[in-house]
């Protein structure tokens, strides 16, 4: 029976599923975004977000934490170092995991997983936007309109600008 056992075997043995889990982690820390199962993808997450945590607090204790679970200083320095500035304020959920469709091969589905805070793209849309100014250039035939003016007496004056060089036209035409 399998009582209170909750994580995904991922059809491995446990040696193997270590090592997959620590080699997916240090591609993640390292690229800040991959492209994998979603299964694999879910039990990463169970295994990278306590390791997360740990780097947001400094000290020589969470580097070897971190250090036994990874085995990676290039990781461990990189994730207690702009990984861990970034997500200082949050308080949980580093990652992202965004599916992706189908493998050809084999149709398993795939995703993509990433950290939050590294996403420009998404954290371009998540900023408030300022308001959006038009820029409109003046016509040589309108004149400017007043804010005072209503609008009927600037149609009023447009029409006449605008009739008056199709009347002028085909006198200069003749005179030719």
């Amino acid at each position: 029976m399998r009582h209170n056992k909750k994580f995904n075997h991922l059809s491995r043995k446990k040696g193997h599923r270590e090592a997959l889990l620590k080699n997916l982690a240090i591609a993640l820390i390292a690229h800040k975004r991959i492209f994998t199962t979603v299964a694999k993808a879910k039990a990463l997450r169970v295994f990278a977000e306590p390791l997360i945590t740990r780097a947001k607090k400094d000290d020589m204790q969470n580097r070897r934490i971190v250090f036994s679970y990874l085995q990676n200083k290039e990781a461990v320095k990189e994730l207690f170092g702009p990984i861990s500035e970034k997500v200082a304020e949050r308080p949980g959920g580093y990652l992202r995991i965004l599916k992706t469709g189908n493998r050809l091969g084999d149709n398993a589905e795939m995703c993509m997983i990433e950290f939050v805070d590294f996403n420009e793209n998404m954290l371009e849309a998540a900023a408030p936007k300022k308001a959006k100014t038009t820029r409109r250039s003046r016509s040589k035939k309108a004149a400017p309109a007043t804010e005072t003016a209503p609008a009927t007496e600037t149609k009023a004056e447009e029409a006449p600008a605008t009739e008056a060089p199709v009347a002028e036209a085909p006198a200069e035409e003749k005179a030719e």
